[in-house]
Order: C-alpha cells, then structure tokens, then sequence
C-alpha cells in the first residue's frame, strides 16, 4: 500500500517537474519590490551597470517564471516579459500614488518613507499593482502567487482582477478583503475588516460582475461589508464601520449604524442614510 502511495505521488512529481515555486514568485517580487523602492532592497549597488545587470537578472527570473508556469498555454514569455518591464514605470507611479494616499490619511504617519517600509497596506497593495499588471497581460496564476504572499504577510486579500485607481489607501489592513471584480475609483480610503464581496458564491457566476464598484474619494470604515456586483457606492460618500451594505447609494451619501431604543428588552441596530 505504501509503495502504491508513494508511486501516485511520484507521478504527480513527475507530471510537473519545472513548475514555479510560489517561493520564487514571491522572491520575485520581493526583488522587483527592492528595485523600485530602495527602502526593500537588500543589496547595494557600486554603479550603475550594477544595478542595469541586477535588473537583467531579474527580468530573465520573470522570463523563466512565465515559462515554467503549467498554465501559460502558447503565450510568448518574451513578449509578456518585455512588456512587463516596459509598464514598470506606470506601476511605480501608481504604487507612489497609494504611498503618498497613505501619508496624507493618516495623522501618525510621520514621512512617505515610513509608510513603504511599515504599513500592510503598501505592501500589499504593491503587490497588487503588481499581480493586476501580470493578470492583464494574460498571465494567469503567477499573479494569484503574488497576491497570496502579501495576504499571508498583512492579513490583506486584494484579488489581482479586481480594478483599482490611483491613489489608494488601506489604513491598518487587517481582515481587509477585496474580491476579483471589485471596481475601485481614486482617492478611496478603507480601513481594516472592510470586505467587498459578492452575494453569491456560484460557480456559474464566475464570469460575472459580483463585487461592488466604489467610487472615487469614498470613505470606508472599520468592519463593513458592500456585497453584490450591482451595488454602487456613489463618489464622496462614507460608510460608517459595521454597515452591511446590498444596495447601491448615490453620491455625497453618509451611511452609518443607529442604536435605537425598541422595548425594555435593549437596542436595535437600524440603518441610517444621511
């Protein structure tokens, strides 16, 4: 029986021999992490043709990941690479967008370095901006990798499909869950335990729009939950912390919880739009 077991799992070995390591994907990205800010880059470079050659090395890590995933189907890894490369400018813009989103919001921050080389939420933004990039170039788990590392490290769940503009800040992070069609417009603050989700977890939904838009300089606060990929949260609103929210709500909206004296027996929760 042993042997049995142990020639099933050989197979399985066998059936994917050069397959990527989540490791090296997220060493990956914690090298491409390091060349864009220097704040997590562990080596230190004496020129410039140093530094030009450990970015030559860590496009050909790219090259070799893309080839080695089992699901890149017939896709070019050279072009795929060659335009990654050629976007990070616009992602490192982006990424020093949420930094500075981050320093602005919030009153303890004491310098943009601070936030890049402290807070969740950069890094797993980062890591987003990362992923959503691979993802829309047609590369597919290598970015679910990605996104995975930074939700291990930070508690902070961003599917690398969900749309996200610039300017984007997650405040203390923890338990924050962002779903695959999740749309997001810029200048949105979230704090942690915020989860845009979908109503539904059908399978045959899967190619559907599930998760809820929100849209640009939108508040989010501690614990709420926006589900249903209908559900529109209106530019300038706030949604207090612990609002379930199913239903969209128009712009420049407040929506908070309001205790409410029912009977001797205690307090009821009652919505309240203001």
């Amino acid at each position: 029986m042993e042997n049995e077991f142990l020639n099933e799992l050989y197979k399985i070995n066998q059936s994917c021999p050069s397959c990527p390591s989540p490791s090296a994907v997220a060493d990956f990205y914690e090298d491409l992490l390091g060349v864009l800010f220097p704040d997590f880059e562990k080596k230190e470079f004496s020129s410039f043709e140093a530094f030009e050659l450990h970015v030559g090395h860590l496009r050909l890590s790219l090259r070799e990941i893309l080839a080695r995933n089992p699901e890149r189907g017939n896709s070019d890894t050279h072009s795929q690479t060659d335009r990654f490369f050629e976007e990070l400018p616009i992602i490192r813009d982006l990424i020093a967008s949420d930094a500075q989103a981050m320093f602005d919001g919030d009153p303890a921050a004491r310098s943009v370095t601070e936030v890049v080389r402290s807070y969740p939420g950069f890094y797993a933004i980062a890591a987003y901006r990362v992923a959503h990039a691979l993802r829309q170039m047609g590369v597919q788990l290598i970015p679910r990798i990605i996104a995975e590392r930074a939700h291990s490290k930070t508690g902070i769940d961003i599917h690398p499909g969900a749309t996200i503009d610039r300017s984007f800040c997650i405040d203390h992070g923890t338990g924050v869950v962002i779903g695959e069609t999740s749309h997001i417009g810029a200048h949105v603050k979230i704090y942690q335990g915020v989860t845009l989700g979908g109503l539904s977890v059908d399978k045959a939904d899967a190619e559907v729009k599930r998760h809820p838009t929100i849209e640009d300089h939108v508040v989010i606060y501690a614990g709420a939950t926006i589900l249903g990929g209908q559900t529109v949260i209106g530019a300038h609103s706030v949604i207090g912390g612990n609002v379930w929210l199913t239903r969209s709500v128009p712009p420049h909206t407040k929506v908070y919880y309001k205790a409410a004296l029912t009977d001797s027996n205690g307090n009821t929760d009652t919505i309240e739009f203001k």
